[in-house]
């Protein structure tokens, strides 16, 4: 069930083209709208423009060609940390998110930097913590935990801040079947806006929306991309 705000649209891109200092021309003019509390699944093979454009959503890179616009801001350096409160992403490598000696030091980390007191942190901690089943895994070492652990933890680091949108980078490589399936049952259960890169069809399949990069433009937008379509640009 959707909410009344599902037709609200909270990202939207314009034109966006991006070339690299090298003059690698990564995006070529993309057109992208993403309404408010959707699932929406990015796919495209390695090289079409995935990463370049998920960087464009919380200010990495900025748009030189085109524009990007988080809930009516644009997403420039006077907007920065406005859109990084409104944006996290989840890296395909938890590693690249958890430096701390503890799950809790690596979840409260977001939430202290936005100048939250000590008690709202904890709650925050506790509650991210739970939502995405590592309750009790407070004082654990996240650098001694299981793959599918570290996702989860980088997960609820994300969460504690409470962001509009969440982007997720291929949540589900490096896990087998069961690990996959909860991270998947896990991501749907968000209650936020979620755009999620993935080479992973079944999980694009259960999104809102598919779409699909293929040299730094959009060529499909839909529910579930037929067979032909999955076999010209995916595979």
């Amino acid at each position: 069930m959707r909410t009344e705000k599902w037709n609200i649209t909270i990202i939207s891109i314009k034109d966006l083209t991006y070339v690299y200092p090298d003059g690698t021309r990564a995006l070529n003019g993309v057109d992208l709208d993403v309404r408010e509390n959707e699932s929406c699944a990015l796919a495209g093979r390695n090289g079409a423009g995935k990463s370049t454009l998920l960087l464009h959503l919380n200010g990495t890179l900025s748009a030189k060609n085109g524009t990007v616009m988080i809930d009516g801001l644009k997403a420039d350096a006077k907007n920065l940390k406005k859109i990084r409160r409104l944006v996290g992403i989840v890296f395909q490598n938890p590693d690249d998110m958890l430096f701390f000696p503890t799950v809790f030091e690596d979840v409260a980390f977001g939430p202290r930097n936005l100048g939250l007191g000590e008690d709202e942190v904890g709650e925050r901690v506790t509650s991210a913590l739970e939502a995405v089943g590592m309750g009790g895994f407070q004082d654990r070492n996240p650098h001694h935990l299981s793959i599918g652990q570290k996702k989860r933890t980088a997960i609820a680091a994300i969460i504690s801040m409470k962001p509009k949108v969440i982007v997720f980078d291929e949540p589900t490589s490096n896990l087998d079947p069961r690990g996959k399936k909860e991270i998947n049952e896990l991501i749907k259960s968000l209650d936020c806006t979620k755009i999620i890169s993935t080479h992973d069809m079944e999980l694009a399949q259960e999104c809102d929306t598919v779409h699909i990069i293929d040299d730094g433009r959009i060529v499909y937008s839909g529910k579930k991309p037929e067979k032909s379509v999955i076999e010209r640009y995916l595979m």
